[in-house]
């Protein structure tokens, strides 16, 4: 068995919704049926007996190994732990070739339990042993190092629960909200509003202390020292007991407390100055520690903290009780639980040595043993929820305290003797305040209610109604996909929209190219939904970045599908029919939000069938509005775009909105079938977003289908006399649509230019030139400079082939390197004379034209 071209799906696939692993898996003829080997099944449930069920889906069907590799690589996700339930295995063309999908949850995660699959395949098949518990391991301790923590993990949750898109930017806990302009980051429970010297102040207890005092907040006395015997004299003059801690120290590192004479203050000096040079002692307030947690102007929790501790029980040693508890499943060595293990260390065995106690002492029934002074979570303490119980000023004062410092996210912590009283009449006060609190209390108290900490979080980050998201559209399809980005990002740009566009010349941000090259993939599309200058977002989406990663986003408002036809790039990846790449292209459309809309070409019936595949509204487009999908849809009263005589009609019931085509400039007066399609297509989309036909009518109208506007697509030059033509048409369809917009040209010769994609069917290189033959005076092919896999002259014959039976092509020319092929196309033409220059490398093509033009009339 062996495993190829592993991918990570991370948005909507062509398999499903789910983020997947992706391999393409090759099995011998044995492993093709591993059902029928005897005994195979027995071995692999005896090293995995939870593994689901092996059926064949038929009375003489067989179980392949890729189906046994993949039910192991889900089951053992879920055994670890891990939500994840979607799997498939599909055979492909290839005999012995399968694609498998395995879910994940984490992607570092699927691909071990992949690794870890296929060992125990090749175990079960060999007789050989296989650890199910330090796979099982393996796969816990990678899912608790990659995974969201549970405080980033509760806000990014709340924010799923409000349809907020969200993206981890780091492996950490940085997080964006929501798209361009309406985006918004948090660093753990931290927002992006958050200024740096808010941060700087709160890690300057000193400093927090005399603002909070400003504000009137009770904060005990106490003073910055830089010795022992300064700190000795700081303790005398606020009275003992005091503590001693850390300047800026954090999660209880270096505090010691109710400190009552000179040998502990010295042993307390020591131990904060290894977290730190600045040294705060300060007076000791006795009581209870309670974390109050403030967000934006709101106390939304808080928590009663117990130090760690063990209650003897007249048999055991400390150690031997702190072992017990800390074998309690809620309990972990980092952030990942709810709680965390008691820490057996130097501060521990001095906190017992101060209670007269050791390691190894054994308790009397009942007595308390305390194991740190400080109650801090991360060493071990514990929690109970009291949000209930606080006393309306104490609430007050934590939120003054968070305000002064100016955190939007803060942890005030406060020692009284009960949270129930105000603190100036029991002697509390604040005793710290901290940035990007930890929510694991609050989440998941040791005792009481939970509380919904992440909701608070997302709600002072957004709006009720808001969501995060800018519009979105998403436009697929065989032919026109790039032209109609293009006029749809114009269009919104009318409406006053700063408009981020991929598409396969490049990303382009409110008009300014930021990035060259196909960029018709999910990378480029994220780049784009992460730009805070993105009012709006139209995405080329590709099959070739769709079959890699899947897309780049959860839903779209907006999904557009120009054509499919007769297909193009079939026979890779295994997309071998234009049914298999409609299954493809239709990702968008049931990737659409509920009150999205799909636009769909109904002239095209494989687009047409997609309509069963959405849950959205559509509006269909087409030049006759009395095919029957047209004259159906809109006797429904629903939203159609048709060609009524010289008239763009847009209709929806009895409303209908009317442009002249002789007022759009790209279709050339309604001549070029293809571009008035690509009109329709993208008048629809915005139309869909509620832009105005005014605003539309205005965009269409100023919209010019030039090299600087629409690279490589129509565009149309003038030299001597004759008429030159520059398209990237690369498939038989869109070689026909162009001849049949060049038919309505008067010409005396015509010429075309043409090479073809190596990684095209033979069928389909052949085709192209079929059709040019019987269009066309004079043909030059050129081979270009990238065969994709083919022999040198491999493609050149192909299409030499094509022009086997022509009817109008008289002479045929071959040239190697595709300016040379234009040169010699140039060089005969006259007066009257029209030229199809079918480009590869476009932008240098389009340029060398435009040089060549400039000299000659120089």
């Amino acid at each position: 068995m062996d495993i190829s071209r592993v991918r990570a799906l991370r948005g909507p696939n062509l398999w499903s919704s789910h983020t997947a692993i992706e391999a393409v898996v090759t099995c011998t003829p044995a492993e093709c049926a591993i059902n029928t080997h005897d005994g195979f099944e027995s071995r692999l449930r005896a090293r995995f007996p939870k593994l689901g069920t092996l059926l064949p889906t038929g009375h003489d069907a067989t179980v392949p190994m890729a189906h046994v590799l993949e039910m192991a690589a889900l089951d053992l996700q879920a055994l670890a732990g891990c939500p994840v339930t979607f799997a498939r295995t599909t055979a492909t063309t290839e005999p012995g070739v399968y694609q498998i999908v395995v879910e994940y949850s984490e992607e570092a995660v699927g691909r071990l339990a992949l690794e870890l699959a296929q060992s125990l395949c090749l175990a079960a098949q060999n007789d050989t042993p296989f650890d199910l518990p330090q796979a099982l391991q393996r796969l816990r301790e990678l899912d608790e190092d990659v995974r969201l923590g549970p405080s980033t993990g509760a806000i990014v949750q709340a924010a799923l629960a409000r349809n907020i898109p969200f993206r981890r930017m780091t492996q950490g806990s940085m997080i964006m909200f929501g798209w361009g302009s309406k985006q918004r980051r948090i660093q753990a429970a931290e927002m992006d509003i958050t200024g740096a010297i808010a941060e700087a102040i709160a890690q300057d207890k000193q400093l927090t202390k005399k603002l909070l005092a400003a504000a009137g907040v009770p904060v005990p006395l106490g003073r910055e020292v830089d010795t022992p015997e300064d700190a000795w004299m700081a303790a005398c003059e606020v009275g003992l007991p005091v503590v001693v801690k850390p300047k800026s120290g954090n999660q209880g590192k270096g505090v010691t407390v109710n400190i009552t004479s000179r040998e502990q203050l010295t042993a307390a000096y020591a131990a904060a100055a290894e977290f730190g040079d600045d040294i705060l002692v300060e007076r000791y307030i006795p009581g209870n520690d309670f974390r109050l947690l403030v967000v934006g102007n709101k106390l939304v929790a808080a928590a009663y903290r117990e130090p760690p501790n063990v209650v003897g029980d007249g048999q055991h040693t400390i150690r031997e009780m702190v072992e017990q508890v800390n074998k309690d499943p809620r309990r972990g060595s980092g952030h990942a639980t709810s709680l965390t293990k008691i820490r057996f260390d130097d501060i521990a065995l001095a906190c017992l040595a101060g209670q007269g106690l050791d390691a190894d002492s054994v308790p009397p029934k009942g007595q308390r043993v305390t194991l740190r002074h400080n109650a801090n979570l991360s060493t071990g303490g514990s929690a109970t929820d009291v949000t209930d119980s606080v006393h309306p000023e104490v609430a007050a004062r934590a939120v003054a305290a968070a305000r002064m410092v100016g955190l939007d996210i803060c942890g005030v912590d406060v020692v009284c003797n009960s949270i129930l009283h105000t603190l100036e009449e029991q002697g509390g006060g604040v005793v710290e305040v901290n940035a990007a609190p930890g929510l694991r209390m609050h989440l998941s108290p040791s005792y009481g209610k939970g509380r919904p900490v992440g909701e608070a979080i997302i709600t002072s980050m957004f709006d009720q109604h808001e969501n995060g998201r800018i519009p979105l559209v998403a436009v697929t399809g065989t032919n026109g996909k790039t032209t109609t980005v293009r006029l749809i990002s114009h269009l919104l740009a009318q409406n006053g929209l700063r408009v981020g566009m991929t598409n396969t010349d490049g990303v382009y941000i409110a008009g300014q190219r930021i990035d060259t090259g196909d960029c018709s993939g999910p990378k480029s599309a994220r780049n784009v939904l992460q730009h805070p200058d993105v009012d709006a977002a139209v995405l080329e989406t590709a099959r070739g970045g769709m079959l890699r990663e899947g897309l780049a986003f959860d839903r779209c408002d907006v999904a557009v599908v120009t054509n499919v036809g007769s297909g193009d790039h079939l026979g890779l990846n295994y997309i071998t029919t234009v049914e298999d790449l409609a299954v493809l292209k239709r990702v968008i459309v049931q990737n659409i939000a509920s009150d999205g809309v799909a636009v769909l070409n109904a002239a095209d019936p494989i687009v047409v069938s997609m309509a069963r595949h959405c849950s959205a509204s559509i509006i269909f487009f087409a030049m006759d509005r009395h095919h029957p999908v047209m004259a159906t849809h809109l006797a429904q009263g629903r939203r159609a775009v048709y060609v009524e005589g010289d008239h763009l009609v847009a209709a929806e019931g009895k409303v209908q909105h009317q442009m002249a085509l002789s007022d759009i400039p790209i279709s050339r007066r309604g001549t070029i079938g293809f571009q008035i399609e690509n009109v329709m297509a993208s008048a629809a989309a915005v139309w869909a977003l509620g832009v105005g036909w005014e605003t539309i009518k205005l965009g269409l109208a100023s919209f010019i289908n030039n090299n600087d506007n629409a690279l490589g697509r129509f565009n149309l030059f003038s030299y001597r006399g004759a008429t030159v033509i520059a398209d990237y048409g690369h498939n038989p369809d869109a070689i026909a649509a162009l001849v049949q917009a060049v038919a309505s040209m008067p010409s005396k010769r015509r010429t075309v230019v043409i090479s073809g994609a190596g990684d095209r069917r033979d069928e389909d290189i052949r085709q192209q030139t079929e059709i040019l033959g019987n269009a066309f005076d004079n043909v030059v092919l050129y081979q270009d400079q990238c065969q994709r896999g083919r022999a040198d002259g491999e493609v050149l014959a192909l299409l030499r082939e094509g022009l086997a039976h022509a009817t109008r092509t008289e002479s045929i020319a071959e040239i190697q390197g595709e300016f040379l092929a234009i040169d010699t196309a140039m060089d005969t033409l006259g007066e009257g004379d029209l030229c199809l220059i079918l480009v590869d490398q476009v932008e240098q093509a389009l340029a060398h034209i435009a040089t060549r033009i400039k000299k000659d009339a120089g």
